[in-house]
């Protein structure tokens, strides 16, 4: 069964391409490359092209009888929404409908669809559930919602059978060390404070500490993202079995601290994290939490990587193996 992953050369698209081909599916990626990583492909064929391009669509669905789509590709940046929100909802909204009209003129009717925690907004009680009110606070968060509602009506009027995961704080690597996360400019967490350990950033910044929380720094739920990607195979299955179309969050139901996390690094590398304390950052709530059991009790996923030490392990090993053959030979 060749499955197409839009996006299938970033972060979170490389390793579900990897989870696919474990069970036995033949993932087809499409990325134009333009933050994805052609090394990072190693399951399936690479196609470079825009997945917004009906031509290249096309062309893949006849040529490789393509039978689900896991859809990954999008602009991703909140800060960068907000200053442009005009590519964002071009990229995220536009080019998908684009593509949900080149699957149903191909006769495809299922797509795993990547969605975000941030259709929620502020949260109103934490851990958040799937029924939590939805009001995104930024276009990011608007243009994932947006698609979020094409999928119920494209599902109605003509069929498409569809799961969308929300996802909460994806992180740390393959544990094989195969691939891992790269963004230019890197706006996460976790890699941030390792490359501030590793001398490729000056110092990580700490956002606010002045938070309602446990030590006054934002709190937010990490998952690693093999386990993120191990639950976008099992919706596939659960709507091959005849699950119901349906929205899911991913997440641990845990959260850790802004200084927490700081803390796993300098255990994890046995290293000083340097850094610096800054204002509050507009629209960051203190604290995301999911309520991931829905997405437990439909389809049995379980994270196998739930806890901080484990999930930094995992972005160390991959970041300090990636600097060093980064480094100019002498």
């Amino acid at each position: 069964m060749k499955i197409l992953v839009t996006g299938g050369a970033g972060y979170i698209g490389s390793h579900t391409a990897k989870a696919l081909a474990r069970k036995g599916f033949e993932p087809v990626t499409l990325d134009d490359l333009s933050a994805g990583q052609r090394e990072a492909v190693r399951w399936g064929e690479l196609v470079e092209g825009d997945f917004g391009s009906r031509e290249i669509l096309r062309g893949i669905f006849v040529r490789h009888k393509i039978e689900a789509v896991f859809h990954f590709a999008a602009s991703a940046s909140v800060g960068e929404s907000v200053r442009d929100p005009r590519s964002f909802y071009h990229n995220n909204v536009t080019n998908t409908l684009t593509l949900l009209d080149a699957m149903l003129d191909a006769g495809v009717k299922t797509m795993i669809f990547s969605s975000s925690a941030a259709t929620y907004g502020n949260p109103e009680k934490v851990p958040m559930p799937e029924d939590h009110r939805q009001l995104p606070i930024n276009p990011y968060g608007e243009t994932k919602l947006a698609i979020e509602q094409a999928l119920r009506w494209y599902g109605a009027a003509y069929g498409l059978r569809w799961v969308a995961f929300r996802y909460f704080n994806a992180a740390g690597a393959d544990p094989e060390g195969e691939i891992g996360e790269r963004h230019n400019p890197e706006e996460h967490l976790i890699p941030r404070v390792i490359q501030a350990v590793l001398g490729a950033i000056p110092e990580v910044q700490i956002y606010g500490t002045d938070y309602p929380t446990q030590d006054g720094t934002a709190v937010r739920d990490y998952i690693h993202v093999s386990d993120l990607a191990d639950a976008h195979v099992l919706g596939l299955e659960y709507l091959q079995k005849g699950g119901e179309s349906a929205t899911f969050n991913l997440g641990t139901s845990t959260g850790h601290s802004v200084r927490k996390v700081i803390e796993m690094v300098e255990k994890v590398s046995r290293k000083r994290v340097p850094f610096s304390e800054a204002p509050r950052r507009a629209g960051d709530p203190p604290a995301l939490v999911a309520d991931g059991s829905k997405a437990m009790r439909a389809f049995g996923w379980q994270p196998q990587h739930p806890d901080l030490e484990t999930i930094v392990k995992t972005a160390w090993r991959w970041h300090a193996v990636s600097s060093r053959s980064a480094a100019p030979q002498r």
